[in-house]
């Protein structure tokens, strides 16, 4: 329900600015596999330098993102080990906090401009 109450917004404020002859323009992110395209050593230089964790804390996300591996297993077979260079946990309940982290800078850049 929510989609559509802002789908309808947007069609109003867009048919509203036509109306009054201004230029619309719609741009749209598509994050469907955001997850899984994390950086790693950006996440950490974000968390480091934007958000202030040092030493110890820093280090356990270190920790936590490093050294990470998946196989799968089908009809008593396993595939060969794949090493995790990027992404965050899904499922995990870290993992969408992570990600906030992350794209913080994104919402900063929305705010800072004029766009709706």
């Amino acid at each position: 329900m929510v989609e559509s109450l802002s789908g309808v917004k947007l069609y109003n404020d867009m048919l509203l600015a036509a109306d009054s002859g201004q230029l619309t323009s719609l741009y749209l992110l598509d994050l469907t596999a955001s997850f899984d395209t994390v950086d790693h050593d950006l996440l950490l230089l974000r968390l480091e330098r934007q958000f202030g964790l040092q030493a110890v804390a820093l280090q356990c996300f270190r920790s936590y993102f490093s050294g990470r591996s998946f196989r799968v297993l089908y009809c008593n077979r396993s595939s060969s080990a794949v090493h995790i260079v990027c992404s965050v946990l899904h499922g995990s309940v870290l993992g969408p906090r992570v990600f906030i982290f992350y794209t913080a800078d994104l919402a900063d850049k929305f705010k800072s401009s004029s766009t709706k």
